[in-house]
């Protein structure tokens, strides 16, 4: 295999492109949208991650990637493009069909056919499979066909391409070796063989079993709210047993993978995967609770106003898809809220509530509330920010934030998870060191 031709030049697509050109592969990479395509060409890239821009442009500039809005003939394809979720919780499959009849005409038998797009138990084997057919090709006989799902983390992208296990599902076990053959050129971590449903499947359960972990995680402060404790210092106990590693809880789960991934699931096997759906539903209901926590504080404000902090999903990075953070902003904004945002790592939004500077998102607020806990933000002067607000409460979604000096401050300082009566009797355990304090 010399020629790679991978479709969807997104945050996988466009690093696992570039990763096989510096490992001597003739890659074309492939984007229906032109300005991506145009800007990729100018040297321009539009992903926030680590080495990215000096990788992908030392594999333009050697030749070894092209960019194009079609395929081209290849001795292998892998197709990266987005699986997003409809509004009935069911995958949208239709870029990942499109993307396999886009390739349909320049199959030839032995080609390598990756679907790396994560999709729910079944796709490669079944509709994937038959678009292929379409080309007169038998997938089972005539070409090799697996599934091998991306299992990176945003912010170290190219780092885990390379240094993670890999799974391969195949529809054969001759199509599995074929792919390994691919990937054992560059990815140093182990590499396991299976089915392809079986490959579908392990993408699926890892990232369900951290959404059910933050479900639970979620539910712990909604308890700890309700008991008046605070469930980030019982986390950080709890958490001390050997055997306990509960996760962090937050305004919600966002991201391609842990928001939408559990409905693949649920979509496959709705009858015995009620667990996943109860814990995705908890999940999704967090904004919500997050803007009632928000309500309560700002009872009696009239024409009250936000300063927002954070859009994207996670901390330090730019990826705002399914970022819990906009779901905020979407319900204050229906409650009647004025909402300005401020987020260092996103450079380029259409949202018109997004500003440039934290002083023009703070400015004339009545509150602000951390909705990602970025680095940038433990820096900031909660005391020059709090003369340029008309008042000063503070709401921390992901205790990310110096609670202290924002108190010193003189800020009414709130937290997601915490029940705020634990100062009735603090002083009584001078050692009590609280968690964010």
């Amino acid at each position: 295999m010399d020629k790679v031709c991978v479709l969807g030049l997104g945050y996988i697509g466009l690093p696992t492109a570039s990763v096989l050109a510096t490992h001597g592969y003739s890659v074309i990479g492939v984007d229906v949208k032109d300005k991506l395509i145009n800007q990729l060409r100018n040297g321009y890239v539009h992903i926030q991650e680590p080495g990215l821009k000096t990788m992908v442009q030392a594999g333009i500039n050697s030749g070894n990637l092209i960019v194009a809005d079609k395929p081209a003939a290849a001795d292998a394809f892998i197709i990266t493009v987005p699986t997003p979720i409809k509004p009935d919780k069911r995958a949208e499959l239709s870029y990942v069909e499109s993307a396999a009849r886009s390739i349909v005409p320049y199959l030839q038998p032995g080609n390598l056919i990756v679907l790396e797009s994560t999709v729910p138990p079944g796709t490669t084997a079944g509709m994937f499979a038959a678009i292929l057919q379409e080309s007169g090709l038998n997938p089972w006989q005539d070409l090799y066909v697996v599934h091998s799902p991306e299992r990176v983390l945003p912010g170290r992208i190219l780092e885990e391409l390379v240094s993670n296990d890999r799974v391969i599902g195949g529809l054969t076990p001759k199509a599995a070796r074929k792919a390994h053959t691919l990937y054992a050129s560059f990815v140093q971590g182990e590499i396991y063989l299976s089915d392809a449903t079986t490959a579908e499947m392990v993408k699926l359960m890892e990232n369900t079993y951290r959404d059910v972990n933050i479900a639970l995680a979620n539910e712990f402060a909604l308890v700890a709210e309700a008991l008046g404790t605070n469930v980030w210092q019982a986390i950080e106990i709890a958490n001390r047993h050997p055997r306990v590693n509960i996760l962090k809880p937050g305004p919600g789960v966002g991201g391609h993978c842990i928001a939408v991934d559990p409905w693949f699931l649920v979509q496959a096997a709705p009858g015995p995967s009620q667990l996943i759906a109860s814990a995705r539903r908890l999940n999704d209901r967090m904004p919500e609770h997050v803007v009632e926590k928000l309500g309560a504080l700002m009872t009696g404000i009239e024409n009250p106003r936000v300063a927002a902090l954070g859009l994207s999903y996670k901390s330090n990075v730019d990826d705002m898809r399914e970022s819990p953070a906009l779901t905020v902003i979407r319900w204050l904004q229906a409650t009647g809220c004025e909402v300005r945002a401020y987020d260092p790592h996103i450079k380029d939004s259409e949202l018109n509530i997004v500003v440039e500077s934290i002083e023009e998102a703070v400015t004339d607020a009545d509150c602000v509330i951390l909705l990602t806990d970025h680095s940038d933000f433990n820096d900031l002067d909660p005391f020059d920010l709090g003369q340029m607000m008309r008042r000063q409460i503070l709401l921390d979604t992901r205790n990310g934030l110096p609670h202290q000096r924002w108190k010193s401050a003189g800020f009414d300082v709130h937290i997601l998870g915490d029940g705020n009566k634990l100062a009735v009797w603090r002083e009584s355990l001078p050692n009590l060191e609280l968690v964010g304090e």
